[in-house]
């Protein structure tokens, strides 16, 4: 991510470790005929938790460890729309004992600069005590290809 004091720039696609595609919905447009802003966040989350179930590292239903989103931010820079494929791009920006930092950036269909960006924080705690443990093995072996500084 940039500094606080800079102004937010969108970002070239080089910048991410992978990329999920996401369809937008009618829905997801409200009055001002684009996808309204708390869409993004919802974005964000669905791309990160379908790479990890696809990687095997979550298993939402069943796992021991749940990620819970402590900190959150976007960045908006162009508008998304239905209907639009939203390609989500990915990495990591810090890997911690308990915690990861995701960086994310939004894409309309092929455009070559992030209509948004943003971030979330995981602590990945126990599903039970809902205390905070180590990022398990699976996860973390998921989470290292996406680490970018």
């Amino acid at each position: 991510m940039q500094l606080m004091s800079e102004r937010p720039k969108p970002l070239p696609r080089e910048h991410y470790a992978h990329f999920q595609a996401i369809s937008t919905r009618w829905m997801d447009n409200d009055v001002y005929g684009h996808v309204n802003n708390v869409v993004h966040y919802s974005f964000f989350d669905t791309a990160v938790n379908r790479y990890l179930i696809e990687a095997g590292a979550l298993d939402i239903h069943a796992g021991a460890v749940i990620g819970l989103v402590v900190q959150t931010q976007c960045h908006y820079f162009d508008s998304l729309a239905f209907p639009q494929t939203v390609h989500a791009g990915i990495r990591v920006a810090h890997l911690g004992r308990s915690s990861v930092r995701y960086e994310l950036g939004l894409y309309a269909d092929d455009s070559p600069l992030s209509a948004a960006i943003g971030s979330f924080v995981h602590v990945y705690v126990d599903r039970a005590s809902r205390r905070p443990v180590p990022v398990p093995d699976a996860l973390r072996a998921a989470l290292t290809p996406l680490l970018r500084s």
